[in-house]
């Protein structure tokens, strides 16, 4: 075997950097994952429902500008968004440590960061999904997808890995300040791409309103795409109530430090990493569509073993259950990535994968508030168990769909069926 056909895209000089300026940004945001909420809850000692309502803060950006990014982004090149979006990321992500050394950080800047970086996230990563068919071309979008999922999953084990340690070590605003460097540095790489994808055409009287309208008939009517969003709705909802209280029941009620939550949190890495590293077999083995709602049905209720955990070594046990939910959980989105990209004209592809993002991540930040609320109320350990039940619900819509007997890939040019 040739060392080209070993490395497959990764011969290829532009995807190569792409999958580059992957690692830094996905490093620099696992860094920023980690370092925010602990930075609430251990410097400003904020409470349950304020970590929930960061959480939701950090997501809200879904719901204000997701209808319109796309619209917007399907005017522009998209590498130039990726760019222009990394750069700001990594200036706005600055401002925390600067405010934190001069003492006037507080709780409410850091919703007001996180809200603002929520937004350019965006922004940034109905690009991304838009650029890769561009990039790679429709034959080798699982190979894409599966590869940066690789990366991205290897940032996710590196990037807690790291800022354990440097939360407990280096403070806070060290680690703040890592994260905005792998922001700047991913952003500079990516602007290194040769490959720019033709100007798109505008409209003699473009109006948004009506591009929005487009890219959401044309996913409401689809039975395939609209399966997906639906049960990532569903998902998200209940992923993300869970990992509010994740945290704190880390902290708090088990008693890790930094350091050790970042060894969970690494574990969950590996498990996406071995996900990514199965995605092309899985969904080759089982079907493309199959695979989309087996793979979390199998790896979902694993993550009950959480709330049985006690200080020691119980607690390491219960990762795996929660490695196992990454493992499930990218080997999902690799195939349905790849589904969504293929069903998907190149003229709507950022209003669709944006309009897919606002339905499926609507329920973000209203997970995070019912997080930090339920955990108020019933207690952290409660909300875990609820977390636990609502992700394994989450594969009745794909069960329900087409997806369940879909083995390949649709070739050959998208449907314009809902124009």
């Amino acid at each position: 075997m040739s060392k080209s056909s070993r490395l497959g895209l990764l011969h290829d000089r532009d995807f190569g950097r792409l999958f580059a300026a992957t690692a830094l940004g996905q490093l620099g945001d696992r860094i920023i994952f980690l370092a925010l909420p602990l930075a609430a809850i251990a410097a400003l000692h904020a409470d349950a429902f304020q970590v929930g309502a960061l959480t939701a803060v950090t997501t809200a950006g879904s719901l204000l500008v997701g209808l319109p990014a796309g619209a917007w982004v399907d005017r522009m090149r998209k590498r130039s968004v990726m760019v222009s979006t990394d750069l700001a990321r990594a200036l706005v992500l600055l401002t925390l440590p600067v405010a934190w050394w001069a003492g006037l950080l507080t709780i409410w800047w850091l919703y007001a960061v996180a809200l603002v970086h929520g937004m350019l996230t965006v922004f940034f990563d109905v690009a991304y999904v838009s650029y890769l068919p561009h990039l790679v071309g429709r034959g080798n979008l699982v190979e894409g997808n599966s590869k940066l999922s690789a990366i991205r999953s290897a940032a996710s084990i590196s990037g807690p890995a790291l800022a354990g340690p440097l939360v407990g070590l280096a403070g806070p605003p060290a680690t703040l300040l890592m994260g905005s460097a792998g922001m700047a540095m991913s952003g500079l790489l990516a602007l290194t791409i040769r490959k720019r994808e033709q100007k798109p055409e505008q409209s003699e009287t473009p109006q948004l309103g009506r591009e929005i309208k487009e890219g959401l008939k044309f996913l409401v009517k689809h039975p395939i795409l609209r399966a997906t969003v639906l049960g990532d709705a569903i998902f998200n909802l209940f992923l993300v109530m869970y990992q509010t209280m994740l945290l704190v029941f880390l902290e708090r009620e088990i008693g890790l430090r930094p350091s050790g939550i970042g060894l969970v949190l690494s574990g969950m890495g590996c498990g996406a990493l071995l996900g990514a590293l199965l995605a092309t077999r899985a969904s080759k083995w089982v079907g493309h569509g199959p695979v989309i709602w087996l793979a979390p049905l199998a790896t979902c209720p694993l993550t009950v073993l959480m709330p049985f955990a006690r200080s020691g070594w119980s607690v390491y046990v219960a990762a795996l259950g929660l490695a196992a939910l990454s493992l499930g959980g990218v080997v999902r989105v690799v195939s349905q990535s790849s589904v969504q990209q293929a069903l998907t004209p190149d003229r709507l592809l950022a209003r669709t994968s944006a309009t897919a993002r606002f339905v499926a991540c609507g329920g973000i930040p209203l997970g995070g508030l019912l997080g930090g609320a339920s955990g108020s109320v019933f207690g952290v350990t409660d909300t875990l168990w609820i977390g636990a039940a609502g992700m394994t619900l989450s594969v009745l819509p794909n069960f329900l769909s087409p997806l369940r007997t879909l083995r390949t890939l649709p070739t050959g040019k998208a449907p314009e069926f809902a124009r």
